[in-house]
């Protein structure tokens, strides 16, 4: 990078950094260390979350998944938005969570079922969640490996030292220097500014997307280009797409409702100053995300262009050629064997491929084949070979994003993208590492002790457990290889946790009915499967199938899975691979959820004898000590709709306002108008291809770039002002040190002597009016 590039991507994140450290001086316990003291604010709690969520792993992942399907999904992809409208907007799971003032999962767990749930609980979820998140690292050193075209390796004092390693343990550094000054409150903060630096960027690289690659020239015409059934724009035309498709798209769905409270506990989720507050946070979520979404869709379809379009062949056969060389650096490790295959790549030609004139492109048959294909019939033939050429093609379809960028941006954009990648990779780790360590204290430590730590020894303990975090972090990561898409990888090792979560959590907060047994059964089942799955994708190529062939069992196996699936195809298709496990992860993932909610169900109604108090976990009614419950929405035909879209009492006016614009820009407009009234027109008159290449321009870049350049605006005063406020709130906040996530008698140690008075008075009232009587 030019130095200029390199000011701009180091300066502001010192800035962020110091602003981290600074954060320290507002530290007087647990709860400010672990929950920023509960008196965050709706607009510092969405920027962060912004961040906290868009990562280089999630950019990379996105890529990588729409160049191999196109955008056609997407408008199947509204079908999401009215579950995630609903959710947002009654504040789904994560108002009830704020109403229980839990530190962590684990201490709802506790409270709700029982102590032995919350130790297995959260020392599944934190593997789950440390080995999905450990591939961050892993994925954003590879990136800026590429991306700055920086050697696999380099020589220190006469040491031959892997630049991978060194990147790694920088990032988890920068972590480390977030997190261990203010814990929760440095995070909140830095991602925050980091959040409110991101939306210019995004505006920056939005343009220049647009400005050098035309809609109508370059971009409609590649993605129109593609054989019947497989099609990049026609969502009417995609029945041949396999692992993302319409069948994926309803696991998802799915996971997302039963889910929605499966992670929640030890993130912002328990940062707001009231659960309402925590509530409009998820709200704005909705305009917080636009701007994102729409640099993620522009990045992903400009390297659908640019590695396709005929007028780009010179220069992407270049960017390939660089590519496969240093992913058969990183992939191959004989070398006389690598030799070989980097000669036979470098023999292939320019793909110059005509649009309108060669047959139409396909999964199959695209440009990157012939690399593909040299790549496969160079590497595979053995057990090692097959694992080989496994790690070539994952690297080629991940790390094609980084090298492209890196030869096509131009001085001061390269920089601007480098601190947009700085920031995304600080702001995610940093959370991700403090979410599991918190949860290992929190949930695994202290339940096992009989005395308290003392707020000095408790915070020592998070901090130590921190630096663990990163050591496990940075050990995944230099030894682990993810060797599916990142999207499935991410699916299956969460579908760990997530297999047997959603039950547990949705009848935990909503439900007076279930019971220990029933979530124990539900981990067992649900989460067993998942294991199971996992077991079977990491060692097929390389165990399991040859195992298989050895015994004669992979014709009919492979007959008995191609005889299941074959009532579901084409949207699922199990065909036995020497390569890959016939059954993807959503497919895995979809079992595994079943599996939860029947053990679950079963389990609970044959073991519970009475119900559950649920207003006492939510302190409600009588056990609302800290006079947060508000009264119970009164139903009435006036004010039913209000109830729908989740406004009650103690909405203002301009909570009001953020709930009906929401309504209407989500489910009115992109619903009703764009998926539902597109819908009914196709079914009676099906539109052209070109039509939809319209529609996308319109719907997906014009519409949400006004929408976010109104956003980047809004946001960036309410999140100055929020900041503003949660100093001064920190401030003034009186810290109470039974508030640490402990629990006697399925009660917070905060609560146990108010709701034992609260008891003790209601008993007493009851004696009196018998007497009375």
């Amino acid at each position: 990078m030019h130095w200029i590039d390199w000011i701009i991507a180091v300066g502001p994140v010192l800035v962020v950094l110091w602003l981290a450290v600074y954060s320290r001086r507002y530290v007087r316990g647990v709860v400010d260390f672990l929950a920023a003291g509960r008196v965050a604010g709706r607009y510092v709690l969405s920027a962060g979350d912004l961040t906290s969520g868009l990562s280089v792993i999630t950019l990379v992942a996105l890529v990588e998944a729409k160049y191999q399907v196109g955008y056609a999904l997407t408008f199947w992809e509204y079908l999401t938005v009215p579950v995630w409208v609903i959710m947002g907007l009654t504040g789904y799971c994560v108002y009830r969570f704020r109403e229980t003032r839990s530190l962590s999962i684990g201490q709802f767990l506790e409270m709700r079922y029982n102590r032995p749930l919350r130790i297995v609980a959260a020392g599944l979820r934190t593997f789950s969640e440390m080995v999905t998140n450990s591939i961050g690292p892993a994925v954003a050193a590879n990136f800026f490996i590429y991306f700055l075209g920086l050697p696999h390796k380099f020589m220190l004092f006469g040491i031959n030292m892997p630049t991978f390693g060194l990147i790694v343990a920088l990032s988890l550094c920068l972590c480390m220097l977030v997190i261990w000054p203010g814990g929760r409150i440095s995070l909140l903060v830095s991602d925050a500014i980091q959040g409110l630096l991101s939306y210019p960027i995004f505006v920056i690289v939005a343009g220049y997307i647009f400005l050098n690659f035309g809609w109508h020239d370059t971009i409609g015409p590649v993605m129109m280009d593609r054989v019947q059934g497989e099609s990049f724009i026609n969502p009417f035309d995609i029945e041949k797409l396999r692992d993302f498709n319409i069948f994926a798209l309803l696991v998802t769905i799915m996971g997302n409702v039963l889910n929605r409270a499966s992670w929640i506990g030890n993130d912002t989720t328990n940062c707001g100053r009231t659960p309402h507050e925590q509530k409009m946070a998820g709200m704005l979520g909705t305009w917080r995300s636009l701007y994102a979404q729409l640099m993620l869709l522009l990045i992903a379809v400009m390297m659908i262009a640019l590695m396709t379009h005929q007028k780009f062949a010179e220069q992407t056969h270049e960017i390939r050629q660089e590519l496969t060389t240093k992913v058969s650096l990183e992939s191959v490790a004989d070398a006389t064997l690598r030799d070989q295959l980097n000669a036979n790549l470098s023999q292939l030609p320019v793909q110059n491929h005509q649009i309108g004139e060669d047959d139409p492109l396909s999964r199959h048959q695209n440009i990157d084949t012939p690399y593909i294909e040299t790549a496969r019939a160079t590497l595979t033939g053995t057990p090692e070979g097959n694992l080989e050429f496994q790690k070539f093609r994952t690297l080629y379809h991940q790390m094609m994003l980084p090298v492209a960028l890196r030869n096509i941006l131009p001085v001061g954009l390269m920089g601007l993208f480098c601190l947009l990648m700085f920031m995304l990779l600080i702001s995610t780790d940093d959370s991700r590492v403090f979410n599991a360590s918190s949860t290992i204290v929190q949930d695994i430590i202290l339940p096992f002790r009989k005395k308290p730590f003392t707020p000095k020894q408790h915070l020592l303990a998070i901090r130590l457990i921190s630096v663990a975090v990163c050591l496990f972090f940075f050990v995944v990561s230099i030894f682990f290889v993810q060797l599916d898409y990142i999207m499935m990888f991410t699916v299956i090792m969460t579908g760990l946790w997530l297999g047997g979560a959603g039950p547990i959590m949705i009848f935990g907060l909503y439900s007076r009915f279930g019971n220990s047994v029933g979530a124990f059964g539900s981990l067992i089942f649900g989460s067993g499967f998942s294991l199971v799955g996992l077991l079977l994708q990491r060692n097929w190529a390389e165990t399991v199938y040859p195992w298989l062939d050895a015994h004669g069992w992979v014709t009919p196996i492979g007959q008995f899975l191609k005889n299941v699936s074959s009532p579901l195809n084409p949207y699922v298709v199990w065909e036995m691979n020497a390569v890959k496990f016939p059954i993807n992860s959503y497919e895995l993932y979809f079992m595994a959820m079943v599996s939860g909610i029947l053990a679950y169900v079963i389990g609970s109604a044959l073991t519970q004898r009475k119900p559950f108090n649920l207003d006492r976990l939510l302190h409600r009614g009588v056990y609302d000590v800290a006079h947060e419950y508000k009264e119970p929405f009164k139903w009435s035909l006036r004010n039913a709709f209000n109830k729908l879209i989740g406004i009650t009492p103690e909405y203002t006016l301009g909570d009001r306002i953020i709930a009906w614009s929401v309504f209407g820009y989500a489910l009115i407009y992109k619903f009703g108008l764009c998926f539902c009234g597109v819908l009914i027109w196709n079914l009676i008159s099906p539109w052209p291809t070109e039509w939809w290449s319209n529609y996308f321009l319109v719907t997906s870049l014009w519409v949400t770039a006004i929408l976010g350049i109104i956003s980047t605006v809004w946001f960036l005063i309410g999140g100055i002002i929020d900041i503003r406020k949660l100093f001064i709130d920190l401030a003034a906040r009186v810290d109470d040190p039974l508030d640490n996530g402990m629990v006697d008698g399925h009660v917070s140690l905060a609560d146990k002597a108010a709701f034992e008075a609260k008891e003790v008075k209601i008993e007493r009232d009851d004696v009196n009016a018998g007497g009375k009587a």
